[in-house]
């Protein structure tokens, strides 16, 4: 089984996402204990999309973070550089526009989107910085950026907890749950290794983008960064 490292190449991140598609929406709400789905709620509610825009959702996987906008009726191109994630997405969902895309390299026009959303994803990005101005230029002027990110839990007792779990009990709950349960111990390195709150703000307004701020869910474990586009 494949398994990415944390010099994140690119073909090694996608092979990885590959060999876990299948199970990957089951894994997540099981090692999150449910909290998935209120973060995803989190990020629709924030992202508060009106009729008439378009949404770009980077990294969407087999779409589940993409469905909240389709069953509105707001359109969304779920975006993956995964195939396999993106086959699992179309079987379960046809009508939705799934695209490969890699967010470094993005295979739309300059300022298609009125929104562009990241859940979970700019973590296994090889350049961030490069992924966020990409953003940047598809982006309509005045339009928005979300991302969803896990991040520090602001609480020093909770942190180390938090930390625990993700290096002792994720694997092992993984390998009962998950196609390639050694994909996992990369996903709690790269969080682990991932920047606080206010460090991923400046990357953020590093690559152009403007009122930047964040939000945490769940006492930090995870953050939402919005900005938005002069």
């Amino acid at each position: 089984m494949t398994r990415a490292q944390l010099d994140k190449k690119p073909v090694d991140v996608a092979s990885m996402f590959d060999t876990v598609a299948e199970k990957y929406d089951v894994t997540n709400d099981v090692l999150s204990l449910g909290q998935d789905r209120l973060w995803r709620r989190a990020v629709v509610k924030a992202v508060d999309a009106q009729p008439g825009e378009r949404i770009l959702d980077i990294a969407a996987g087999t779409g589940t973070s993409s469905e909240p906008w389709a069953n509105q009726e707001i359109e969304v191109v779920p975006a993956d550089f995964s195939l396999g994630m993106l086959r699992v997405g179309r079987r379960r969902r046809p009508d939705m526009a799934f695209t490969a895309a890699d967010a470094m390299s993005l295979p739309f026009a300059d300022e298609s989107f009125d929104v562009v959303t990241m859940s979970f994803g700019l973590r296994n990005v090889a350049d961030p910085e490069t992924a966020l101005r990409e953003f940047l230029r598809v982006t309509k002027p005045g339009g928005r950026l979300l991302i969803c990110e896990f991040s520090q839990p602001v609480n020093k007792v909770f942190r180390t907890v938090y930390s625990n779990y993700l290096m002792r009990a994720l694997p092992p709950v993984a390998r009962r749950t998950s196609s390639n349960p050694d994909s996992y111990v990369y996903l709690a390195e790269s969080i682990r290794a991932w920047p606080p709150q206010g460090e991923l703000a400046r990357i953020v307004e590093t690559a152009g983008w403007q009122r930047v701020g964040w939000t945490n869910l769940t006492g930090g474990i995870v953050a939402l960064h919005l900005g938005t586009k002069r």
